[in-house]
């Protein structure tokens, strides 16, 4: 099955996103950008000889490039690295519903174990919200309300930073999302989602582009483009966290996603109403995504379960 007619004509958008959530969501540096970026186009290169792209590439195509990479001389460390960058391309595209079908997920993966999802506790995102409030400012206000936003919703960055101003018109208690592919969903806003929005609404105009009061979007900025963007956002978080007493490498807005599945999960929720929430393609993606701790999970065995008693 192939992905959505609006995206399958351009790998190329697919790359540029794949490079943006690397750079900004898993701060990537430059250099591994550019390495990355180099590997795709190696592999563009090699499937266009069998007619196919990155966005159609078959499994076979794939196993193919793979196996050209051990014939070619390289650096062992080289060919690792090019698999790896495609491996991490398929996957981000099968989460964001772009392909229905991972084509390197059948080619044997280095023996590592996988590691676990960051993770943020509840008493931690508290701390954030905290820290992003300690001024009392505008910014600190903005930034309150963009990380209730992505607690509450579960939205991805781009997602969040693309907001419209009417998407919360009348202090709604759901959103309509636009998310990849043009796909539409309802993300809910919770109570503090809602306070912190009205809080930040108040002082919304003083973001705004000089000469532009009708600037449609939720979250204006007078840099280039009129809105906030994803790599500033990141960076606020970032100082947040510093101040919150957390680690930078511990907080982005992919974290704080993650959490919003995660304590779903944690809290009892349908796995399948929290894929539908977060607007995943595959369930198999919302597995990994919302990987919930095995201690905790043992935890709730031996204290929950009639027959957990102590020998």
């Amino acid at each position: 099955m192939t992905a959505p007619a609006a995206t399958v004509s351009d790998p190329k958008g697919w790359v540029d996103a794949f490079l943006e959530m690397m750079a900004v969501e898993r701060a990537a540096a430059r250099n591994t950008l550019i390495a990355y970026g180099k590997d795709l186009a190696d592999a563009s290169g090699f499937l266009a000889g069998r007619g196919e792209d990155l966005a159609t590439a078959s499994a076979e195509g794939i196993e193919a490039y793979f196996l050209a990479l051990g014939a070619r001389g390289m650096a062992a460390s080289t060919a690792a690295r090019r698999r790896a960058a495609v491996r991490q391309f398929y996957r981000f595209v099968l989460g964001e519903g772009w392909r229905s079908d991972d084509p390197a997920r059948r080619v044997d993966a280095p023996k590592r174990g996988r590691p676990l999802p960051k993770l943020l506790a509840r008493e931690e995102i508290e701390r954030l919200i905290t820290a992003a409030l300690r001024d009392r400012g505008a910014e600190g206000l903005r930034l309150a309300c963009m990380i209730e936003l992505l607690y509450a919703s579960g939205l991805r960055v781009s997602e969040l930073v693309g907001l419209p101003l009417a998407a919360v018109a009348r202090d709604p208690a759901f959103i309509i999302v636009k998310g990849k592919g043009g796909k539409e969903r309802l993300a809910p806003l919770n109570g503090p989602a809602r306070r912190a929005l009205t809080a930040y609404i108040a002082v919304r105009e003083r973001f705004l582009p000089k000469g532009d009061k009708a600037n449609p979007a939720l979250f204006p900025s007078r840099g280039a483009g009129g809105k906030l963007s994803s790599r500033r956002f990141a960076q606020l978080l970032d100082a947040a966290a510093v101040r919150a007493g957390l680690d930078p490498a511990k907080v982005s807005p992919h974290v704080l996603r993650h959490a919003f599945a995660t304590h779903l999960l944690e809290g009892g929720a349908d796995l399948r109403a929290v894929q539908t929430l977060l607007g995943h393609a595959d369930i198999s993606t919302t597995q990994i995504y919302t990987h919930v701790a095995s201690d905790r999970l043992s935890a709730v065995v031996h204290s929950k379960h009639p027959l957990a008693r102590d020998e």
